[in-house]
Protein backbone atom coordinates (compact mmCIF):
# COMPACT_ATOMS: atom_id res chain seq x y z
CA UNK A 1 0.00 0.00 0.00
CA UNK A 2 0.87 3.66 -0.47
CA UNK A 3 2.70 3.85 3.49
CA UNK A 4 4.26 0.69 3.18
CA UNK A 5 3.68 -1.40 6.55
CA UNK A 6 3.47 -0.07 9.92
CA UNK A 7 7.10 -1.84 11.15
CA UNK A 8 8.68 0.77 8.07
CA UNK A 9 7.38 3.54 10.46
CA UNK A 10 7.61 2.37 14.11
CA UNK A 11 11.72 1.02 13.19
CA UNK A 12 12.55 3.38 9.94
CA UNK A 13 15.81 2.64 10.82
CA UNK A 14 15.77 -1.03 9.82
CA UNK A 15 14.56 -0.41 6.27
CA UNK A 16 16.65 -0.55 2.83
CA UNK A 17 19.50 2.41 4.31
CA UNK A 18 17.84 4.39 1.62
CA UNK A 19 17.37 8.42 2.97
CA UNK A 20 13.94 9.91 2.54
CA UNK A 21 12.88 13.46 2.73
CA UNK A 22 10.34 13.33 5.14
CA UNK A 23 11.23 10.72 8.19
CA UNK A 24 8.51 8.47 8.86
CA UNK A 25 6.85 9.96 12.31
CA UNK A 26 3.52 8.91 13.32
CA UNK A 27 1.98 11.36 16.10
CA UNK A 28 -0.08 9.98 19.23
CA UNK A 29 -3.13 9.97 17.61
CA UNK A 30 -2.50 8.55 14.49
CA UNK A 31 -1.06 5.37 16.10
CA UNK A 32 -4.47 4.85 17.99
CA UNK A 33 -6.14 5.49 14.92
CA UNK A 34 -4.14 2.83 13.63
CA UNK A 35 -4.35 0.52 16.36
CA UNK A 36 -8.17 0.85 16.25
CA UNK A 37 -8.09 0.16 13.03
CA UNK A 38 -6.12 -3.44 13.66
CA UNK A 39 -8.57 -4.29 16.77
CA UNK A 40 -11.65 -3.37 14.88
CA UNK A 41 -10.23 -5.95 11.87
CA UNK A 42 -9.72 -8.21 14.43
CA UNK A 43 -13.33 -8.05 15.78
CA UNK A 44 -14.50 -8.31 12.82
CA UNK A 45 -12.78 -11.52 11.93
CA UNK A 46 -13.03 -12.94 15.49
CA UNK A 47 -17.44 -11.84 15.97
CA UNK A 48 -18.85 -11.18 12.97
CA UNK A 49 -17.76 -13.35 10.02
CA UNK A 50 -19.99 -16.30 9.13
CA UNK A 51 -17.06 -18.85 10.18
CA UNK A 52 -14.61 -16.50 12.84
CA UNK A 53 -10.83 -16.40 11.56
CA UNK A 54 -7.86 -16.56 13.48
CA UNK A 55 -4.75 -14.44 12.38
CA UNK A 56 -2.41 -16.13 13.75
CA UNK A 57 0.36 -14.14 12.61
CA UNK A 58 -0.39 -10.44 13.83
CA UNK A 59 2.70 -8.16 13.86
CA UNK A 60 4.09 -5.02 12.16
CA UNK A 61 4.96 -5.96 9.22
CA UNK A 62 1.52 -7.67 8.52
CA UNK A 63 -0.21 -4.07 9.38
CA UNK A 64 -0.56 -2.01 5.71
CA UNK A 65 -1.25 1.38 5.62
CA UNK A 66 -2.73 2.96 3.05
CA UNK A 67 -2.44 6.82 1.76
CA UNK A 68 -5.00 8.10 4.52
CA UNK A 69 -2.32 6.26 7.15
CA UNK A 70 -5.47 3.17 7.81
CA UNK A 71 -4.26 0.46 8.97
CA UNK A 72 -4.92 -3.27 7.07
CA UNK A 73 -4.77 -6.15 8.67
CA UNK A 74 -2.23 -8.77 5.78
CA UNK A 75 -1.23 -11.80 5.29
CA UNK A 76 -3.25 -14.74 6.12
CA UNK A 77 -1.31 -17.34 5.31
CA UNK A 78 -1.07 -18.71 9.16
CA UNK A 79 -4.98 -18.18 9.42
CA UNK A 80 -7.45 -20.82 10.47
CA UNK A 81 -10.95 -20.90 10.61
CA UNK A 82 -12.76 -21.64 13.66
CA UNK A 83 -15.93 -24.38 13.06
CA UNK A 84 -16.23 -24.87 16.71
CA UNK A 85 -18.83 -22.46 18.74
CA UNK A 86 -16.04 -23.20 21.53
CA UNK A 87 -13.92 -20.47 19.27
CA UNK A 88 -10.85 -23.11 18.96
CA UNK A 89 -10.25 -25.54 16.10
CA UNK A 90 -9.73 -29.44 16.83
CA UNK A 91 -6.63 -31.20 17.32
CA UNK A 92 -5.61 -32.17 14.31
CA UNK A 93 -5.79 -29.12 12.52
CA UNK A 94 -3.63 -27.39 15.48
CA UNK A 95 -0.86 -29.79 14.90
CA UNK A 96 -1.20 -29.25 10.97
CA UNK A 97 1.17 -26.10 11.58
CA UNK A 98 4.31 -26.61 13.19
CA UNK A 99 5.43 -22.98 14.28
CA UNK A 100 2.37 -20.73 14.66
CA UNK A 101 2.94 -16.80 14.53
CA UNK A 102 6.18 -15.15 14.97
CA UNK A 103 9.09 -14.86 17.74
CA UNK A 104 7.89 -11.99 19.96
CA UNK A 105 4.27 -12.12 18.79
CA UNK A 106 3.18 -15.47 19.22
CA UNK A 107 1.30 -16.34 22.61
CA UNK A 108 2.70 -18.29 25.27
CA UNK A 109 0.50 -21.59 24.51
CA UNK A 110 1.67 -21.41 20.73
CA UNK A 111 4.88 -23.61 22.02
CA UNK A 112 2.70 -25.97 24.27
CA UNK A 113 0.62 -27.89 21.54
CA UNK A 114 -2.31 -26.09 22.30
CA UNK A 115 -5.36 -25.21 19.61
CA UNK A 116 -5.59 -22.31 17.85
CA UNK A 117 -8.15 -19.61 19.34
CA UNK A 118 -8.99 -16.16 19.16
CA UNK A 119 -7.44 -15.40 22.32
CA UNK A 120 -3.63 -16.05 20.69
CA UNK A 121 -4.36 -12.81 18.08
CA UNK A 122 -5.57 -10.84 21.04
CA UNK A 123 -2.05 -11.89 22.46
CA UNK A 124 -0.18 -10.55 19.19
CA UNK A 125 -2.88 -7.26 19.36
CA UNK A 126 -1.45 -6.89 22.90
CA UNK A 127 2.15 -6.93 22.07
CA UNK A 128 1.82 -4.98 19.07
CA UNK A 129 0.01 -2.23 21.25
CA UNK A 130 2.62 -2.24 23.46
CA UNK A 131 5.39 -1.81 20.78
CA UNK A 132 3.34 0.94 19.45
CA UNK A 133 3.48 3.07 22.05
CA UNK A 134 6.82 2.35 23.77
CA UNK A 135 8.81 2.20 20.77
CA UNK A 136 10.39 -1.21 21.34
CA UNK A 137 10.34 -4.57 19.64
CA UNK A 138 9.49 -7.63 21.90
CA UNK A 139 12.86 -9.14 20.90
CA UNK A 140 14.52 -6.32 21.83
CA UNK A 141 18.08 -7.55 23.17
CA UNK A 142 17.29 -5.41 26.96
CA UNK A 143 14.76 -8.20 27.38
CA UNK A 144 15.87 -11.65 28.29
CA UNK A 145 15.41 -13.99 31.47
CA UNK A 146 12.23 -13.61 32.57
CA UNK A 147 11.91 -9.75 31.51
CA UNK A 148 9.98 -9.58 28.14
CA UNK A 149 8.04 -6.41 27.31
CA UNK A 150 4.71 -7.14 28.44
CA UNK A 151 6.87 -7.24 32.19
CA UNK A 152 8.88 -4.40 31.38
CA UNK A 153 6.04 -1.88 30.60
CA UNK A 154 3.64 -3.86 33.60
CA UNK A 155 6.27 -2.97 35.90
CA UNK A 156 6.55 0.45 35.16
CA UNK A 157 2.64 1.50 34.66
CA UNK A 158 1.37 4.13 36.20
CA UNK A 159 4.35 6.12 37.43
CA UNK A 160 6.97 5.53 34.86
CA UNK A 161 4.27 5.88 31.85
CA UNK A 162 6.30 8.48 30.41
CA UNK A 163 9.72 6.90 31.10
CA UNK A 164 8.75 3.78 29.52
CA UNK A 165 6.60 5.76 26.12
CA UNK A 166 7.90 6.59 22.92
CA UNK A 167 9.72 9.83 23.14
CA UNK A 168 8.39 11.74 19.91
CA UNK A 169 4.74 11.16 21.69
CA UNK A 170 6.55 13.42 24.74
CA UNK A 171 7.79 15.78 22.35
CA UNK A 172 4.09 16.20 21.43
CA UNK A 173 2.97 16.50 24.64
CA UNK A 174 5.51 19.70 25.18
CA UNK A 175 4.37 21.60 22.33
CA UNK A 176 1.29 21.11 22.71
CA UNK A 177 0.04 19.92 19.13
CA UNK A 178 -1.21 16.52 18.06
CA UNK A 179 -2.16 16.09 14.51
CA UNK A 180 -6.22 14.64 14.89
CA UNK A 181 -7.41 15.08 11.24
CA UNK A 182 -5.30 15.54 7.97
CA UNK A 183 -7.11 18.81 8.38
CA UNK A 184 -7.23 20.00 11.69
CA UNK A 185 -4.87 20.39 14.88
CA UNK A 186 -5.78 21.05 18.16
CA UNK A 187 -4.11 21.41 21.71
CA UNK A 188 -3.42 18.56 24.08
CA UNK A 189 -1.87 19.01 27.32
CA UNK A 190 0.91 17.03 28.66
CA UNK A 191 -1.14 15.26 31.21
CA UNK A 192 -4.01 13.90 28.88
CA UNK A 193 -1.06 12.41 27.27
CA UNK A 194 -0.10 10.82 30.18
CA UNK A 195 -3.54 9.55 30.96
CA UNK A 196 -4.05 8.39 27.29
CA UNK A 197 -0.76 6.70 27.51
CA UNK A 198 -1.31 4.98 30.85
CA UNK A 199 -5.16 3.56 29.76
CA UNK A 200 -3.78 2.50 26.21
CA UNK A 201 -0.53 0.27 27.77
CA UNK A 202 -3.15 -0.67 30.28
CA UNK A 203 -4.97 -2.13 27.34
CA UNK A 204 -1.91 -4.14 25.81
CA UNK A 205 -0.93 -5.48 29.66
CA UNK A 206 -4.28 -7.12 29.87
CA UNK A 207 -4.58 -8.40 26.03
CA UNK A 208 -0.91 -10.08 26.86
CA UNK A 209 -1.41 -11.85 29.91
CA UNK A 210 0.17 -15.54 30.13
CA UNK A 211 -3.48 -17.19 30.84
CA UNK A 212 -5.41 -17.41 27.58
CA UNK A 213 -8.88 -17.27 29.15
CA UNK A 214 -7.80 -13.65 31.35
CA UNK A 215 -7.19 -11.79 28.03
CA UNK A 216 -9.49 -9.23 27.04
CA UNK A 217 -11.91 -9.90 24.42
CA UNK A 218 -11.05 -7.86 20.94
CA UNK A 219 -14.44 -5.97 21.03
CA UNK A 220 -14.01 -4.77 24.68
CA UNK A 221 -10.55 -3.73 23.42
CA UNK A 222 -11.56 -1.88 20.32
CA UNK A 223 -14.59 0.27 22.22
CA UNK A 224 -12.29 1.30 24.84
CA UNK A 225 -9.05 2.50 22.41
CA UNK A 226 -12.11 4.55 20.50
CA UNK A 227 -13.11 6.32 24.12
CA UNK A 228 -9.61 7.04 24.81
CA UNK A 229 -9.34 8.63 21.23
CA UNK A 230 -12.61 10.52 22.06
CA UNK A 231 -11.10 11.90 25.27
CA UNK A 232 -7.86 13.00 23.48
CA UNK A 233 -9.97 14.51 21.17
CA UNK A 234 -11.75 16.21 23.21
Amino acid sequence: MDNGSLEEWLHPSTGTGEVTEVPKILSLIQRLNIAIDVASALDYLHNHCETPIVHCDLKPSNVLLDGDLTGHVADFGLSRFLSEPTMSVSGNQSSSIAIRGSVGYAAPEYGMGSEVSTYEDVYSFGILLLEMFTGKRPIDHMFSGNLNLHNYVKTTLPELVLEISEPLLLQEGTTNVVEAHRHSRLSVRAPKIEECLTLILGIGIACSVESPTNRKDISDVASELQSIRRNLLN
